[in-house]
């Protein structure tokens, strides 16, 4: 079955006072979620608006994976198919722990 869907995400940025915020809009189609981000300049640095923007989208681009990914495994556990743990990617594993 072949299956074809064209998703948009449109980045929002605002900056007031050396803040800069961020919210990455995902539009389906059928729902839209949202991902927000901040980058804040530190007063004894150089502003440069760009850099502030680009952490901010970025940080919002990965709250809106995040919500993603989280709304991905709830709709795998409703038909069944319970997605593994996720990972922390630190740390020693559970188990190791245990058999000391």
């Amino acid at each position: 079955m072949t299956h074809a869907e064209e998703w948009t995400v449109g980045v929002h940025l605002t900056e007031e006072d050396g803040t800069t915020k961020a919210r990455a809009v995902l539009d389906t189609g059928k729902t839209t979620m949202v991902g927000r981000g901040k980058a804040r300049c530190n007063p004894q640095d150089v502003q440069i608006p760009a850099i502030g923007d680009e952490l901010a989208a970025s940080r919002a681009m990965r709250d809106l994976a995040g919500r993603l990914m989280r709304a991905a495994d709830r709709d795998l556990a409703a038909v069944g198919a319970v997605p593994e743990q996720p990972r922390t990617g630190y740390g020693w594993p559970e188990d190791l722990g245990a058999a000391q």
